[in-house]
């Protein structure tokens, strides 16, 4: 009968443990390999490898229609020294970072509150206001919302009701950038989503007991509810960051970089040399040092975040 009991440790102690043939082979490195090998063949065969060869053609003038001939740093030295177009599309995608991902953050953490409620059909609204986040980046959205600001469009004609005529909206370099904005802003649902299951984390307890104590909602919003979710609050910043720099289809389709540049973002700049004028180095130069951009200001972010990120297992804000 002893051979047939199965023995875990810390229950029964100085006898032998019996393995399960069955279960004893899932505990090989192996089988977390083989579940990740989908994963791990598409990164090395179909990401490394473009990932290496832009690095390798960012040195080298390459046409697609010619082989590719070295160039060493020339295509860098051109980029930072002689390119007044970068600097162009630096500026504006900035501005456009500056702008969108602190409108975005706002909206998405206002309604995350609101649909943070216990009422009838709530799951419906969540589903409802999620919905646009689904179909928000397709080319269709982006027609859609130049119709929306455009001279005959939405926005005019219901200015038009209360005796205010609109200006084409996206045709004015003064404007033309905030359309965008707007737009970003109206893709809030999946930092919504991660907003509102850090809500439902942060214990009622903390509320029910400044209340007794006489904070106002207010109070309770910025000494309980902003350090709670500040963690969360970092993920959705960087994710929006990111998200933001990468920008292309919208202005694309909206307004095609104009007016005169003012939306003009840099993967559009990217675009134009790789596909436009098949200088496949210059745009993967163009390509790494937006990855360095990007590293950097997420490194920023990253070695700001102790002083206003609160991790409760540390006893306060980051370390």
């Amino acid at each position: 009968m002893k051979s047939t009991v199965l023995q875990t440790d810390g229950l029964l102690t100085g006898k032998k443990k019996v393995k399960i043939p069955f279960l004893s082979r899932w505990e090989s490195p192996v089988a977390g390999y083989l579940f990740l090998s989908p994963w791990l063949l598409g990164f090395f065969l179909l990401t490394l490898g473009p990932i290496l060869m832009s690095l390798y053609y960012s040195f080298t003038n390459y046409s697609l229609l010619d082989a590719p001939h070295w160039l060493g740093t020339q295509n860098y030295e051109r980029i930072l020294t002689e390119d007044d177009t970068f600097r162009q599309s630096i500026k504006v995608t900035l501005l456009f970072v500056l702008f969108s991902v602190p409108v975005k953050l706002i909206a998405a953490l206002l309604v995350a509150m609101l649909l943070n409620k216990n009422i009838k059909g709530i799951s419906f609204y969540r589903t409802m206001i999620y919905f646009p986040s689904l179909i928000g980046t397709s080319i269709a959205v982006s027609i859609l919302w130049k119709n929306i600001f455009s001279k005959d469009g939405f926005i005019n004609q219901a200015l038009a009701l209360v005796g205010i005529h609109g200006k084409s909206w996206i045709a004015d370099p003064d404007t033309a950038l905030g359309t965008l904005v707007l737009l970003m802003a109206w893709q809030f649902g999946s930092a919504m989503i991660i907003f509102l299951a850090g809500l439902k984390q942060i214990p009622r307890d903390l509320y029910e007991a400044s209340s007794v104590d006489g904070a106002s909602k207010f109070r309770q919003f910025v000494s309980i509810t902003l350090p709670m979710l500040s963690p969360i609050l970092l993920f959705n910043f960087v994710q929006s960051t990111i998200n933001s720099f990468q920008m292309f289809t919208q202005a694309f389709i909206i307004t095609n970089g104009g007016p005169v540049n003012s939306t003009y973002v840099y993967v559009m700049y990217l675009y134009e040399r790789a596909f436009s004028k098949f200088q496949m180095g210059y745009a993967s130069a163009l390509a790494w040092i937006l990855l360095v951009i990007i590293a950097l200001v997420t490194a920023l972010i990253f070695a700001t975040s102790k002083y206003w990120v609160y991790y409760e297992t540390q006893g306060g804000k980051g370390k």
